[in-house]
């Protein structure tokens, strides 16, 4: 069997991985002490929002969330990889078109298996970036806590006792425990920002090299079925012989070549956003310049947006377009 070529073997790093090295194994590969089911998915989601500080306790139970997403995605990956073997042993007892054919299906199911695998090391990026800012919010909480306590005890002791010399002890400590509560929200309020733009872009980036590798996969897949001779064959009739084998083991050849030379900076989809940001910091404002769209079928090709379209008349002077209209009382 024509079975000569694979991705997976002796592979170099891509450009991409040459450009920025891929981040360290997931840790949700590991260290699985309650399994792999959907009840020990539960009990992680469940168990994060009833213990700890209260402060944490939503974003601790969102990064519980993200663990169960990526053991599923995990799941689906190493399935994957089993399906595309499996492919590849069907069509091994089939005519050589189909034989070859699903063999390099096969390789590119299998590399969709292990892009996966990959994505979810990149999303665990984001994971563990969120996972910090439960930290930085779990540590805030003991300095809320002290200062409620100290204002619980003030107005106690001013209800009991209004003129007890206890009453100033408290409020001095309430003034230095308002100090280092402000000290901590505003860290707080200034890591939640910095973690929380860079956690959504490790995830948006992982998003968009796992869904542009995808579709160059679904391409060539694509390609290789066109190889297939779907002409219907009458009984007794002989199929003409199978000729692709050079074909389809270089499709499988650029596809390879495609996904090892992608960057970020050759990505196919770019934004095409209707919003601008204004001059104000972090602010939006709508586009000052007129866009293409309803109203504007007159525009040509070759006007230039922000530019008025040439008039089509002919203009008139002011002394030949008469009077103007009187208006009525």
């Amino acid at each position: 069997m024509h079975r000569t070529y694979s991705m997976r073997n002796n592979r170099a790093p891509t450009a991409q991985q040459m450009a920025t090295p891929p981040p360290p194994p997931s840790s949700t590969k590991t260290g699985r002490f309650f399994g792999k089911g959907s009840l020990a998915h539960t009990f992680r989601r469940t168990t994060a929002g009833s213990f700890g500080p209260d402060l944490a306790r939503k974003l601790a139970q969102l990064v519980k969330m993200e663990k169960n997403v990526m053991r599923s995605i995990e799941l689906v990956s190493r399935e994957r990889r089993e399906v595309a073997k499996q492919l590849s042993l069907w069509g091994e007892e089939c005519d050589d078109d189909v034989s070859d054919i699903t063999d390099k299906l096969g390789v590119l199911v299998y590399e969709i298996g292990e892009l996966e695998d990959q994505f979810i090391d990149r999303y665990d990026q984001y994971r563990v970036t969120m996972k910090s800012v439960r930290n930085i919010e779990a540590s805030v909480q003991p300095s809320r806590d002290r200062k409620q306590k100290i204002t619980d005890q003030i107005a106690q002791l001013k209800y009991k006792d209004p003129n007890s010399p206890k009453v100033v002890v408290l409020e001095q400590e309430l003034v230095r425990a308002e100090a280092e509560s402000l000290v901590a929200e505003a860290q707080l309020s200034n890591i939640t920002r910095e973690k929380l733009k860079a956690a959504f872009a490790y995830q948006f980036d992982a998003l968009r090299e796992h869904s542009e590798k995808l579709a160059m996969i679904a391409n060539y897949g694509l390609s290789l079925l066109d190889l297939v001779d779907d002409q219907a064959v009458t009984p007794g009739e002989t199929r003409p012989a199978y000729d692709g084998y050079e074909a389809s083991k270089q499709i499988i050849i650029d596809c390879e070549n495609a996904l090892a030379n992608w960057t970020f900076e050759n990505a196919a989809v770019k934004p095409s956003l209707s919003i601008r940001q204004g001059q104000r910091e972090g602010g939006f404002e709508l586009e000052d310049e007129p866009l293409r769209g309803e109203g504007m079928e007159d525009w040509g090709e070759q006007d230039k947006i922000g530019e008025p379209a040439e008039a089509t008349t002919s203009e008139v002077p002011a002394e030949e377009k008469g009077p103007a209209p009187v208006m009525a009382a």
